[in-house]
């Protein structure tokens, strides 16, 4: 999904925000970034993270067209009301008069990704992010679902609501790659339908990263946690839903439980919700898959686990 651009393209990203000529602008790729584009940007003056949207023609999962617009907002909060360490956003551009893409200019944070650093204590790297997801979870709003800028559904009174949106809108984006045809499409519709129980419950609209892997995390050379970035799919919703994605990543170890500051809910009816939760993070792979990546074989392998998953737990999909 990332490409590059070339170096006047960036350098006027950079000169029309910031006070740098175009032979003072030093750039370096990031290439940890699987959706946006993203460059290291040295100025005489500072340091910066110059990020650019995918082109809008591609193929997109019903939340990730425009998701950038959300961020400034989001990273605004965050550093308003936690301590979770995001960076400032120091310009949002949609103008595409420099460059026929969205783009942020924001601060960069100190550290590498924790992919990157094999030295990192990863239990007090854990525990810190913990910490710093409990912080985010008690911020919350009145209404469910993605409720920034992109606009991608409409907000809805109530979790259950809103999943439901959000699994219907799922199911359709994978149809429309070609991987669920309508018997199947209708089946994953249905077995949600039947368990819509579990789903009608108090929970409250926290803000959730929804992308918390290892690429996301940044540490320096003490295993401080320096920076929880792209928060782009941001979601307000249920926690156990960033919990799922948390698990399908690696992240929800008991020194991140230590950290987020509760015990997790074992009930029967959580495992279950949990099971819906995970199917939702590993169908986007069919999309992203197929229709970004064009790899049909890995998109069938995580319909098949998909498949797999509902048989396992729900014994079939009639």
């Amino acid at each position: 999904m990332a490409q590059a651009f070339d170096h006047t393209e960036l350098t006027a990203c950079v000169g029309k925000h910031r006070q740098a000529a175009p032979a003072e602008v030093r750039l370096e790729r990031i290439t940890t970034g699987k959706f946006n584009t993203s460059y290291c940007v040295e100025t005489p003056d500072e340091s910066l993270v110059l990020r650019i949207a995918p082109d809008p023609n591609a193929v997109f999962l019903f939340y990730e067209k425009d998701m950038m617009r959300q961020e400034p907002g989001i990273h605004a909060l965050l550093r308003r009301e936690t301590s979770v360490p995001v960076a400032g956003i120091l310009a949002y551009d949609d103008a595409h008069d420099v460059i026929d893409r969205d783009f942020l200019l924001m601060e960069r944070l100190p550290g590498r990704p924790l992919c990157d650093t094999p030295s990192a204590d990863a239990e007090s790297v854990l525990r810190q992010v913990g910490e710093c997801l409990a912080q985010a979870h008690r911020l919350t709003r009145d209404q469910y679902g993605y409720l920034g800028e992109h606009a991608p559904m409409p907000p809805q009174p109530t979790w259950a609501e809103a999943f439901h949106v959000m699994w219907r809108k799922l199911i359709d984006d994978i149809a429309g790659v070609g991987h669920y045809d309508q018997q199947e499409a209708r089946a994953l519709l249905a077995l949600l339908d039947r368990h819509m129980a579990l789903f009608d419950r108090p929970a409250p609209a926290s803000l959730l990263h929804m992308d918390v892997w290892s690429q996301n995390i940044l540490v320096d050379g003490q295993s401080t946690l320096t920076g929880l970035v792209d928060w782009d799919r941001a979601l307000w919703g249920d926690p156990e839903i960033e919990i799922a994605v948390c698990d399908y990543c690696g992240i929800s170890h008991p020194a991140f439980w230590e950290g987020y500051g509760q015990e997790r809910d074992a009930s029967r009816e959580a495992q279950l919700r949990n099971v819906f939760y995970l199917l939702y993070e590993v169908q986007k792979y069919i999309v992203i898959r197929e229709g970004r990546s064009h790899d049909s074989a890995a998109a069938r392998r995580y319909k098949q686990q998909t498949m797999d998953m509902v048989r396992r737990v729900f014994g079939s999909l009639e």
